[in-house]
Formats: C-alpha cells, sequence, structure tokens
C-alpha cells in the first residue's frame, strides 16, 4: 500500500511543470485581469475605482451595443455552420462521385486567412465595383451597400464567416457519420424505415456527439471574432457591426485601458454563463453507438 501511494505521488510530480506553466500564463493573468478591471490604469499607476468601468461599459450606448451584437454573431453563425455543415456531410458520405473534389472545395477556405478572406468579401461587396451587385444588376435587381447600410452589415459578416468555417463543420460531421456502423441502416431498411425516417431515428441520435462539438466550437468562435470584423468593416457602420472583441481593441487603442480590461472581464463571464450550462445539456443529450 505504501509503494502504491508513493507511485501516485511522484506520477503526480509529472503535472508540476504543467501546473506551473498554466499557472503563470492563465491563472495568474486572469486574477490580474479581474483587480485591474476595477481600476483606471496606465502604463505608469492606477488608481482604484470599483466598478465604475463596469457602470460606464453598460451605460454607454456604443459600449453595451457590443454584447447585443456578440450574441447575434454566435447565435447565427453557430446554428448556420451546424444546420449546413451537417446537410453538407450526409451528402458528402452518399455515393456521389464527384464528393472527394467538393470535400476538398468546401475546406480550401480555411487554409486562407481570415484577413484575406475579409479582404476579398469586402470587394466582392463594394456597393458599386463588387461583383455581388453587379451579377444582381445582370438580373435587375439594385444590389444593396453591403457593409454600408446598418441594417444589413452585420448579416453580410456573419455569412462570410459561415462561408469560411462551414467546411470545418462539414468534416467534423464526416467523421461522425463515418463512425456509424452500417449495421443500423441496414436493419432498418429492412424494416421498411424512409430515408427521412433513417436520418431522423439513426442519424441524428448516433451524430449527436459531432453535433456537440460544432455547436460548441462555433459559438466559442463567434463570440470571440475580432479578426473578419475589423478587417471588414472595423466596427461600422456606426456601432452597426462592433462585436465584444472590436469594442475592446477601441478601447485599449484610445487608452481607457481599465474600461477594456473590464469589457474582457465581460467576455470571460459572458463565455463561461453560455457555454459551460450549454455544453452540460448538450452532453445530457448523446447517445453512445
Amino acid at each position: 500500500m505504501g509503494e502504491s501511494v508513493q507511485n501516485k505521488i511522484y506520477n503526480q510530480w509529472f503535472l508540476a511543470p504543467l501546473l506551473l506553466v498554466f499557472g503563470v500564463l492563465f491563472i495568474l493573468p486572469t486574477i490580474i485581469s479581474f483587480y485591474f478591471s476595477l481600476t483606471v490604469w496606465t502604463l505608469f499607476d492606477f488608481r482604484f475605482v470599483g466598478l465604475y468601468n463596469f457602470k460606464t461599459f453598460f451605460s454607454e450606448y456604443s459600449l453595451r451595443i457590443g454584447v447585443q451584437n456578440t450574441l447575434v454573431y454566435a447565435v447565427l453563425t453557430c446554428g448556420f455552420k451546424a444546420v449546413f455543415g451537417l446537410g453538407l456531410a450526409v451528402l458528402l458520405t452518399s455515393p456521389i462521385k464527384t464528393k472527394h473534389i467538393i470535400r476538398s472545395v468546401l475546406f480550401f477556405p480555411n487554409l486562407v486567412s481570415t484577413i484575406a478572406v475579409g479582404l476579398t468579401f469586402s470587394s466582392l461587396m463594394h456597393p458599386s465595383r463588387g461583383l455581388f451587385n453587379a451579377l444582381l444588376g445582370k438580373i435587375g435587381i439594385q444590389g444593396p451597400d453591403w457593409l454600408g447600410n446598418t441594417s444589413i452589415a452585420l448579416f453580410s459578416v456573419i455569412m462570410t464567416d459561415v462561408w469560411k468555417g462551414v467546411g470545418v463543420a462539414t468534416v467534423i460531421y464526416i467523421a461522425g457519420l463515418q463512425a456509424i456502423p452500417e449495421t443500423y441502416y441496414e436493419a432498418a431498411s429492412i424494416d421498411g424505415a424512409s430515408s427521412f425516417q433513417r436520418f431522423r431515428h439513426i442519424t441524428l441520435p448516433l451524430v449527436q456527439s459531432s453535433i456537440n462539438t460544432v455547436i460548441i466550437l462555433a459559438f466559442i468562435g463567434g463570440i470571440r471574432t475580432f479578426d473578419l470584423i475589423w478587417t471588414m468593416t472595423k466596427g461600422g457602420p456606426g456601432f452597426a457591426t462592433d462585436t465584444m472583441a472590436s469594442i475592446i481593441y477601441k478601447q485599449y487603442a484610445y487608452g481607457f485601458y481599465g474600461l477594456s480590461t473590464a469589457g474582457n472581464v465581460v467576455l470571460f463571464f459572458l463565455i463561461a454563463l453560455i457555454v459551460f450550462p450549454l455544453y452540460r445539456f448538450l452532453i445530457s443529450r448523446e447517445v453512445d453507438i
């Protein structure tokens, strides 16, 4: 028994370097951020102000709108990627001749940097010289100002994000679909189940773990998004496409370090309060194969 305890303690010592790095690079900066979110600070001094930064953050529309836009962005990008990715995965696991080529084409946007994607779609969505409006003009439709109209600018960026990210969701779904034993479908076919019934009662329940992975990754990515927003609109027009990350960046750039740190803390709790309950709910719905 004594030797077993010694071996256990000896094995745990191998975790010490990892815990040290984790503590220094994550735990300590997190605690420091919580403290400095309660201050007005510069690179040389700071002054404790309590919850003033948080009151300012939620009282000013230009800051508060970022929370709303972030949630809209995260929910829509997550939903579109989950639905479109599953549909494409089902198509690409069916017996079609060009499925390997289509898989490569779908995944290609993930090999391109987000900055390049943002710049490309900004050009394509230009109101007068963009390809999208040029094509709409060919059929007699006056194209909108995709990134300059406050009503649709955020959704234009969302669609760009979905175009870039749906390939990853599709690959995750394909892995989940290929793990389902073919005998389940054969048994359902013998019982006379239709294609829709096989999809509903076999595919959906058994691919739930892949659905959960896509939802969690896409939702967290949507909440934390910055590079695509900044490349395409810089949060404009006005505050129409500002998200938490872009607002935090702007506050840092303007020298409001305490306010931007408070924004980081708000973003941290926003992710924690939504993702952890969502994860537990999704896990409870999984079915073992």
